[in-house]
């Protein structure tokens, strides 16, 4: 993921370098030709370039904007799962309570909100299709890691052990039927989340679609250095390749967008929130050892 805002140029340029090389050596072989051999009649009207140029423009940002609307949204939804997170905490702390058995008590409440922080950690391997098991296995029991591994998805397993603890404290009188319903409220709203978060993953942009934009650029490339030959001479091949990598740039940054679980620089930062949330969560519990937050002092690729 994306840890810091300064990107390497170097990281930038080399999403297309092969595209660039092959601009490159295919300008100078039109350059070549133009001026060597003499074939004048090989240049075409620059307004053929730049009317398709200007629709290829507007179908990626229209590509674009979608892009970012798919990721904007992952990111509203790990925000809602982060308030979400908290209200569940506090609702345990504040609302469970057995004068007679403390200890007990406490030691329940604490379950759950290891379970949640498990929970948040779970969703966001489990998007970007890593094994969520060895960070779940740090904040739940083996009985409940056991539970939890006959689930495909784990994340709804620690969910449904969210319910049967709350179900048991409803049965116990550690909280009232109102009290249960709140808690299943917040409860809801998190499964509403993985769904959403779910939904975004498993919902693939159009392939059709990008591929008639794919075509198109590489049509508009090809045209391009006719248009361009006798109108900028021996400057042609870099101004090539200045426009080609521009529009190169603003496709790639639309197809990392589109896909935010892509465990990619351009990612939802899913399990930096989770670790935000594991922070908050045990401060919460007055727990001694809370981890650091990540700190936005560094990139790297994944």
């Amino acid at each position: 993921m994306l840890l810091k805002k300064n990107i390497p140029i170097k990281y930038i340029f080399g999403k297309i370098k092969y595209e660039v090389l092959l601009v490159t050596v295919y300008g100078l072989a039109i350059e070549i030709v133009y001026k060597n051999f003499e074939i004048t009649n090989i240049s075409i009207n620059m307004t053929v370039p730049t009317v398709l140029g200007t629709i290829i423009s507007l179908l990626l940002a229209f590509r674009s904007n979608q892009a970012y609307d798919r990721w904007w949204e992952a990111r509203i939804i790990w925000g809602s799962i982060v308030n979400d997170s908290r209200t569940l905490a506090r609702q345990v702390l504040s609302l469970m309570d057995d004068p007679y058995q403390p200890e007990n008590i406490k030691a329940f409440k604490h379950r759950i909100i290891n379970r949640q922080i498990a929970w948040c950690y779970a969703l966001g391997n489990g998007l970007r299709k890593e094994d969520p098991m060895p960070s779940v296995e740090k904040f739940v029991s083996d009985d409940e890691c056991e539970y939890v591994g006959d689930y495909d998805n784990k994340h709804l397993g620690l969910v449904q052990l969210h319910a049967r603890d709350l179900n048991n404290a409803l049965k116990q009188g550690w909280v009232n039927s109102y009290q249960q319903i709140e808690i299943d409220n917040t409860l809801t709203r998190l499964t509403d989340a993985m769904g959403k978060c779910e939904r975004i993953k498993n919902t693939v942009f159009p392939a059709t679609y990008s591929l008639y934009i794919h075509l198109a650029l590489h049509f508009f490339i090809v045209l391009l250095p006719f248009g361009m030959v006798d109108l900028f001479g021996f400057l042609m091949v870099p101004v090539l390749v200045v426009i080609t990598a521009c529009f190169f740039l603003i496709e790639k940054m639309a197809i990392h967008l589109q896909d935010p679980f892509e465990n990619k620089p351009t990612d939802t930062p899913v399990l930096s929130i989770s670790r935000n949330i594991e922070r908050d969560l045990k401060q919460m519990m007055n727990e001694k050892y809370v981890p650091k937050a990540f700190e936005p002092a560094a990139f790297y690729i994944l």
